[in-house]
């Protein structure tokens, strides 16, 4: 005797089980894709911790994309992206619709210190910017000073330093970190504004053509100018000195998780020293001699 189920049984019984089957699909620390958004200013310290994250756990995949830190920020609301890295101290208003959209508490996870740096051609007779200067040439109207764009870190962190909103301040524009440095010496009236992290990988070809291409200014708050060396970001001297930190819509320990642990541990730190940058975590390091 045959047993005969409706086709509309068949479809019910295929979909119950196919969720069934879906509910056991979950990332963890050793396997699975997820996107991660960051600045392009940040590209260099980002793309070093991913890739040696997966080549420790060659079943996981972090497809890094670049995009504005503000928008980047709106992805992770909307769980378009599962983690982010955030240069700037967020609003009461972004902190309240972190936790109406994502409902979890807020955990920043601090993984290095970078810094704001203000660029000028190579033969430049400037050697250093005071942060009242500096207020002053963000309110001309000749826009002297040059930022990547709208919405992005580096312009983000300027703006709340010099406790003010980017659309109070008078800029220009030129699109991507590494263009800005490439162009300034057809720009002797200018000063660039870029990460840190653009020009700061000692042992790269790039990023030292890059360095030798320009000057760094020194910034003074008082009467003193820092220049933007690790020690300097170590013990906060330098006046646009900013820590980097990630943040997450992850609601278990999966790779976000995983990978952001993975880049606050002694593994990681060293990655982040490597990329010239100052570790957040400093691990101590003693030597008996018997």
């Amino acid at each position: 005797m045959k047993i005969k189920i409706p086709i509309y049984l068949a479809i019910f019984f295929t979909f119950i089980l196919s969720c069934k089957k879906s509910e056991h699909v979950v990332d963890t620390p050793q396997q699975g894709t997820i996107t991660m958004e960051v600045d392009e200013s940040f590209r260099s310290v980002s793309e070093a911790l991913t890739s040696r994250y997966m080549a420790l756990y060659p079943n996981t995949k972090i497809n890094l994309v670049f995009k504005k830190e503000d928008l980047g920020y709106l992805d992770l609301l909307e769980n378009k992206v599962r983690v982010i890295v955030m240069s700037r101290e967020l609003s009461e208003k972004e902190k309240k619709a972190f936790k109406d959209k994502i409902d979890l508490d807020l955990q920043p996870a601090p993984f290095a210190a970078d810094a704001v740096v203000f660029i000028v051609p190579k033969d430049s007779p400037r050697d250093s910017i005071s942060t009242a200067e500096l207020r002053q040439l963000l309110k001309s109207t000749d826009e002297k000073v040059i930022f990547d764009g709208t919405n992005s870190s580096n312009l983000n962190f300027v703006a709340q330093k010099l406790k003010a909103t980017p659309d109070q301040l008078k800029y220009s524009i030129i699109s991507g970190n590494k263009n800005i440095a490439e162009n300034l010496a057809n720009l002797p009236d200018k000063i660039g504004a870029i990460s840190l992290n653009t020009l700061s990988r000692p042992y790269d070809p790039e990023a030292e053509a890059l360095r030798n291409s320009v000057k760094i200014l020194k910034v003074s708050e008082g009467k003193q100018a820092y220049a933007p060396t690790v020690q300097n970001l170590a013990n906060n001297k330098y006046p646009f000195s900013r820590i980097l930190y990630f943040l997450t819509n992850e609601a278990y320990f999966g790779l976000g998780n995983g990978f952001i642990r993975f880049s606050c541990t002694q593994l990681g730190q060293i990655v982040v020293a490597k990329e010239g940058l100052q570790p957040y975590y400093i691990f101590n390091r003693e030597v008996q001699m018997r």
